[in-house]
């Protein structure tokens, strides 16, 4: 469909912060009935670096729609009431838990849980963060400390794990210090974009 077609620039642009605004509001409904429940959490993957960006330099934060939190397995049960109270219901698809909103039922606009110590996947040489490796930021915000977003983010390393991990080089989030301690493949992938960014 043409811009003219779906009512021209000013409507998309509309549409677009229509949808960064959901985005937002579907995060701080979950967060605040995680706190709520006294369930410990912490925002990952691209939100997770978006806050920590802005920690430094707002104008740099690139927008995503992908809300992911890492939680502890047993607190599943807790976790769901919680979400119940928001109005959104917990599924699991192909071994994925993700909370859907029941206004808005659609996977792609799921929030999808990460389980804190566990590994994302079978084949990656690292489990996720524990739970106690989350930081408090400012506006209570809970996230993934820098080291084991930054880990997780190599760990994972597609396209836009990559674009990420630029933008907190970028920001002057992550140097070389954090290379130490990481398995080698991990601190190749690391040394390879410190070295594309003159860092």
């Amino acid at each position: 469909m043409s811009p003219k077609a779906a009512g021209g620039p000013a409507n998309l642009w509309k549409q677009h912060a229509m949808a960064l605004e959901d985005v937002t509001a579907r995060l701080e409904r979950i967060c605040g009935a995680l706190q709520r429940a006294s369930v410990p959490y912490a925002l990952a993957g691209g939100q997770a670096v978006a806050i920590w960006v802005a920690t430094k330099e707002p104008a740099a934060v690139r927008t995503t729609k992908d809300v992911d939190i890492l939680i502890r397995r047993e607190d599943l049960s807790k976790a769901r009431s919680a979400a119940l109270a928001v109005e959104m219901d917990y599924f699991e698809v192909m071994g994925v838990g993700m909370f859907l909103d029941r206004r808005d039922p659609n996977p792609r606009h799921a929030v999808h849980l990460l389980w804190a110590g566990e590994k994302v996947r079978p084949n990656y040489a690292l489990a996720s963060p524990t739970i106690d490796q989350r930081q408090k930021l400012p506006n209570d915000l809970s996230v993934v400390a820098l080291p084991g977003l930054v880990q997780m983010k190599l760990l994972s390393y597609r396209d836009q794990d990559k674009v990420h991990l630029r933008d907190m080089i970028d920001v002057g989030l992550v140097d070389r210090e954090l290379i130490e301690g990481l398995p080698p493949t991990l601190a190749e992938r690391l040394d390879a974009l410190l070295s594309e960014s003159g860092r």
